[in-house]
């Protein structure tokens, strides 16, 4: 399974429980970068505050076993995590969570827009340039709300760098809203 389809599976299990998760981090970076980047975990954001419990019998269901904060499954090359909520990108909430439907399943996704903030977010407060270059390999790939991280970028105090940074997330890219 690619990692889209892998993140899928997983989450239609979840969906099944009534359980909301919300695929976030490099994983979301890899989706939207068409693997130019590759993540080797996926982040799914306790968007619903369930309890550590009811996630381990949903992992367990599908063969996951529980090592330290992530779970592995014996046939696959992914691990998974949980982060708590809340969903948020820096100081703020997500904006949006799209849906992507695969053979597998619908997984959750932060969009395009949140997942460049969600990197910027480690650039701008831990000077990870890593994070900045998967900034950039999503928002030149992807149809974001340029105006929309300008703003929040602001709202984080960060408006110099960003400044510095936009012509980096607008080559070869779009800067529409995506609806």
């Amino acid at each position: 399974m690619t990692l889209l389809e892998f993140a899928a599976f997983v989450a239609t299990e979840f969906r099944r429980r009534n359980i909301n998760v919300v695929l976030s981090g490099g994983s979301c970076v890899s989706i939207y970068s068409q693997e130019k980047y590759v993540s080797m975990d996926l982040d799914f954001v306790n968007a619903g505050y369930t309890k550590r419990a009811q996630i381990t019998t949903a992992m367990e269901s599908l063969g996951f076993h529980e090592e330290h904060r992530y779970f592995r499954h014996p046939d696959a090359k992914f691990l998974v995590e949980f982060p708590p909520g809340p969903l948020a990108v820096g100081g703020e909430p997500v904006k949006q969570v799209d849906e992507i439907e695969t053979a597998t399943g619908i997984v959750r996704i932060i969009s395009p827009t949140d997942c460049v903030k969600d990197r910027l977010t480690w650039y701008y407060h831990s000077n990870d340039t890593q994070c900045l270059q998967q900034a950039i390999l999503v928002a030149t790939a992807n149809a974001i709300d340029l105006a929309e991280i300008e703003r929040w970028s602001k709202a984080e105090g960060k408006h110099n760098a960003f400044k510095q940074i936009r012509s980096n997330l607008t080559k070869g890219g779009t800067t529409k809203r995506r609806t």
